[in-house]
C-alpha cells in the first residue's frame, strides 16, 4: 500500500528567507528584499537550523555565513523556489485562458526555418505554452488533421470540411548526384528513368498508405525522412524528387544535378495551414497560426 508523502517541515517561506540572507549577506537586507521584519527573518532561519540535521547558516558578527550544509542546500533551495514561482505563473496563465500545450503537425515538405522562426517569436509571446511538433508525410498528415490529433497542421492537402490559409509553394526537383549515370544525360525519357533506382519517402500514416508523385522506377528504396533521401542521393545510390529548399546548397555547389527529364522535371506543391478546430481554438493556437502565416509571407517575398 502506497504511503502518503509527508508534509515538509520546512516551508517555502523558510527557504526564501534562507536564500535572501545568503544572497544579501545580512538579515537586515534580506528583510528589506522580502518586505518582512528582521525578526521574522531571524525566526525563519532559526527554525530552518532547528529542523535540519546541522545548521545551514551561522552568524559571524553582523554577517550570516554558509556552513558546509548550507552550501550544499543552497542550489536545492533556489531550484525549489524557482519551481514554486513557475507553478504560480502557470496557474495564472491557465486562468487567463491561454493553452498550456499547442500541437503543430508539419508535413515532410515543410521548410522548417520559417517554422522555427515562428516558434521562437511565439515562445517570447507565450513562454509557458509547450509546443509539440509532429513531423508527418502523406496520409500521416491527413490522419492528424481528420482525427484532430493536432491544433494546427501545415499540409499539401486540405481535406473536405476544413479551411486553409496558403503558406508557400514547394518546388520539387528530379535530382541525382553529379557522378550518377543520369547526370551525364542531356535528355531523359520516362522509359530511361525507369531503369534507375528511385529513392522515395515513406508514408507515415498507419491506417492507409498513399502514393504521391512519380513512382515508375523498377527499383525503389524507401526511407523515412527527406534528410535520409538527400544523403542517399548524395551517395550516388539513386535519383529522387526532392524539395528544392532542402538541396539549394547541394545544387549551388554542383554536387547534385537537376535532371533534364522529357516531362515533369519539376512540380510545385502548395502548402497550407489548417486549424483543425477553429471554433474552439484558444488564444495560443490563434497566435501561433498568425505568426506562422506572417513568417511564410516574409520568406516568400525574399524568394
Amino acid at each position: 500500500m502506497r504511503k502518503n508523502n509527508p508534509i515538509p517541515k520546512i516551508t517555502l517561506e523558510h527557504w526564501a528567507a534562507f536564500k535572501a540572507v545568503v544572497d544579501e549577506g545580512t538579515y537586515a537586507r534580506a528583510a528589506e528584499v522580502l518586505n518582512k521584519s528582521q525578526s521574522s527573518i531571524s525566526y525563519a532561519i532559526a527554525r530552518l537550523n532547528e529542523v535540519l540535521p546541522s545548521p545551514a547558516l551561522e552568524q559571524d558578527g553582523r554577517k550570516a555565513v554558509l556552513t558546509p550544509t548550507g552550501t550544499a542546500l543552497y542550489q536545492y533551495a533556489s531550484n525549489l523556489l524557482d519551481q514554486a514561482y513557475a507553478t504560480e505563473q502557470a496557474a495564472e496563465y491557465m486562468a487567463s485562458g491561454w493553452e498550456t500545450v499547442v500541437t503543430l503537425v508539419t508535413d515532410a515538405l515543410t521548410p522548417m526555418p520559417q517554422v522555427l522562426c515562428a516558434l521562437q517569436e511565439f515562445s517570447a509571446l507565450s513562454p509557458l505554452t509547450r509546443i509539440k511538433v509532429l513531423e508527418t508525410s502523406l496520409s500521416g498528415t491527413d490522419e492528424a488533421v481528420l482525427g484532430h490529433g493536432c491544433d494546427l497542421a501545415i499540409t499539401p492537402r486540405t481535406p473536405p470540411g476544413f479551411l486553409a490559409d496558403p503558406l508557400i509553394e514547394v518546388r520539387m526537383l528530379a535530382v541525382a548526384h553529379k557522378l550518377h549515370p543520369l547526370a551525364e544525360m542531356k535528355h531523359i525519357t520516362e522509359a530511361e528513368l525507369k531503369n534507375h533506382r528511385q529513392i522515395v519517402v515513406r508514408d507515415s500514416g498507419i491506417k492507409r498508405e498513399q502514393d504521391a508523385g512519380w513512382l515508375g522506377a523498377q527499383q525503389r528504396w524507401t526511407v523515412s525522412h527527406f534528410a535520409t533521401s538527400v544523403d542517399t542521393v548524395m551517395a550516388g545510390l539513386g535519383f529522387a524528387f526532392l524539395p528544392e529548399h532542402r538541396i539549394t546548397h547541394n545544387l549551388k555547389e554542383g554536387e547534385l544535378v537537376n535532371l533534364p527529364l522529357e516531362i515533369g522535371s519539376e512540380r510545385r506543391i502548395p502548402l497550407s495551414l489548417i486549424s483543425t478546430m477553429p471554433a474552439h481554438a484558444g488564444p495560443a493556437t490563434r497566435a501561433l497560426a498568425k505568426i506562422l502565416i506572417q513568417k511564410f509571407k516574409v520568406s516568400e517575398k525574399k524568394i
